[in-house]
């Protein structure tokens, strides 16, 4: 059995479990894919002009978050990145990439990991959400390293039965992070929470397009 189905079986019988997969995502609305920068990352910008590809953020990395970007990037080529989907940011306290940053592209002014601003996430997939179907999932709840701040439960009967009780996950941009421990832990093939550009602090977002001049 695949550990997705494996994991959608154990969810109905109440039990937890946890999986891994990709994180690149389209924008909806231009159709651009794009990955995210990581933590303390200033404006695309900015960051692209202070980072020296020295790939020392990317060795600092306990958990081999951190991607390099490839030659088809363009001026992205050898810059860190991440697949939340893949692997995410557990939020080391110690900050160990913005540590090793040697410039300014990762800002060492940033001392708290629950201030990071990588992305926010957002439930993109109401109808596939398990707890919004009156399934006792609550993953995204569970994992979330800030939880009962970034993520809460909203708990209310479902409408049209009455029979089930929903625990619906509510983002909270102000408190979320972007870690994407949400997004690689939901266990549909597809997940149904994914981290988007940052909506938090900097509204510019720490992430680049894939496709720069699309």
């Amino acid at each position: 059995m695949k550990r997705r189905d494996f994991i959608k079986r154990t969810i109905v019988f109440g039990a937890v479990g946890f999986t891994a997969g990709f994180s690149m995502i389209q924008l909806a609305e231009s159709g651009k894919s794009y990955y995210f920068r990581p933590p303390g990352a200033l404006p695309e910008a900015e960051f692209i002009s202070a980072c020296i590809k020295c790939g020392e953020c990317i060795q600092a990395c306990p958990y081999d978050t951190l991607k390099s970007g490839s030659i088809s990037d363009g001026t992205s080529s050898g810059t860190p990145y991440i697949e939340f989907r893949e692997t995410p940011c557990y939020m080391c306290e110690d900050i160990p990439c913005v540590a090793a940053c040697p410039t300014d592209a990762l800002d060492h002014n940033l001392k708290d990991i629950t201030k990071a601003s990588m992305g926010t996430a957002v439930i993109t997939d109401r109808e596939a959400c398990l707890s919004l179907q009156g399934i006792r999932c609550e993953i995204c709840y569970r994992v979330c390293p800030l939880i009962d701040k970034a993520v809460t439960l909203n708990k209310y009967e479902q409408k049209i039965t009455g029979r089930h009780t929903v625990f619906e996950p509510v983002i909270h941009k102000e408190y979320c992070t972007g870690c994407g421990i949400c997004e690689n832990a939901c266990p549909l093939d597809e997940p149904a929470i994914t981290v988007l550009p940052s909506q938090r602090g900097d509204k510019s977002g720490h992430y680049f397009y894939l496709n720069e001049n699309g």
